[in-house]
């Protein structure tokens, strides 16, 4: 199966997606008619989430072995540590493996319940998103991606040492990194150079969440663990009771990141999608990303 660094070489910008695990039949409806509406653009791969806890770990697993057996997408599994021995985390990995899924985001996840509660490794698994990369690194030729925080890990002191620290996940052998949300292009080029910096040379992706309601701002924020600029707020607020105009001003804002990134040759731009396509479709659109034949 072809490789994450693989698909991502070759000339020009390129876009990836990402998933969430079904709850239910109705949720896999909707995951699989998103699937489907974004597999001609030919994205570079494509991705499905690990529930908190490795709650989803069972339908992630099935919805990546039938994309990778009944689509030509390129497929990559998420894979976290929490709640898992070292003994269950090789038999994920073994199954990943017979369904020809060899791309991993390795990942230590969340405490399940309080994401920011403390850290309680299992009594046989691992403490550390590096042992992870590690064991997936020894078990078959993985490509391995990790994550990475813009404005740096909730947990991590400061960004020296967050910067440190994503550095040693990449060097104990994951291939490329995904960042965390984040408000300016600025903001993550940063990132790319404080890494870059320590003479680190693996890629540093950017992920990008289409701005379409004021749920989804809220949740950028959220998820990127610094407040919104005001002048990205004085925007996008002012619309909030009017979605349709919302929608329009929040699909140029990301528009408008993206190239931005593209601008200063971030190769990949990783869309988080809620399990719709129409605004990545949007976006990818406007980008000129459009493969000729889709």
């Amino acid at each position: 199966m072809t490789s994450v660094i693989e698909r991502l070489r070759g000339d020009g910008p390129k876009f990836s997606i990402e998933f969430f695990p079904p709850r239910d039949t109705a949720d896999e409806a909707v995951l699989w008619k998103a699937i489907r509406e974004l597999e001609p653009y030919d994205p570079a791969y494509m991705s499905i989430t690990y529930g908190a806890g490795g709650s989803s770990r069972d339908g992630t697993i099935r919805s990546i072995a039938r994309v990778a057996t009944e689509t030509t997408l390129v497929p990559m599994a998420h894979l976290t540590a929490v709640n898992h021995s070292v003994a269950e985390l090789r038999n994920v990995i073994g199954w990943y493996a017979s369904v020809g899924v060899r791309n991993i985001l390795a990942l230590r996840g969340d405490p399940p319940g309080d994401v920011y509660g403390d850290w309680i490794p299992h009594p046989e698994g691992l403490t550390y998103a590096e042992e992870l990369v590690q064991l997936v690194r020894s078990l078959g030729d993985f490509c391995i991606g990790v994550s990475a925080y813009t404005y740096g890990h909730p947990r991590s002191a400061d960004l020296e040492s967050d910067t440190k620290y994503l550095v040693r996940k990449l060097r104990a052998g994951a291939d490329f990194a995904i960042a965390q949300l984040f408000h300016d292009p600025e903001d993550f080029l940063r990132l790319r150079d404080r890494v870059a910096a320590t003479g680190c040379d693996v890629p540093v992706l950017p992920g990008v969440m289409p701005l379409t309601t004021m749920r989804t701002l809220q949740t950028t924020i959220k998820l990127s663990c610094a407040p919104a600029p005001g002048r990205l707020l004085d925007r996008l607020e002012p619309l909030a009771d009017d979605p349709k105009a919302f929608r329009a001003a929040g699909i140029d804002v990301t528009t408008e990141l993206c190239e931005k990134l593209i601008a200063e040759g971030v190769p990949n731009l990783h869309f988080y999608t809620f399990n719709r396509s129409k605004a990545t479709r949007e976006v990818i659109a406007r980008l000129g990303l459009v493969p000729a034949r889709a």
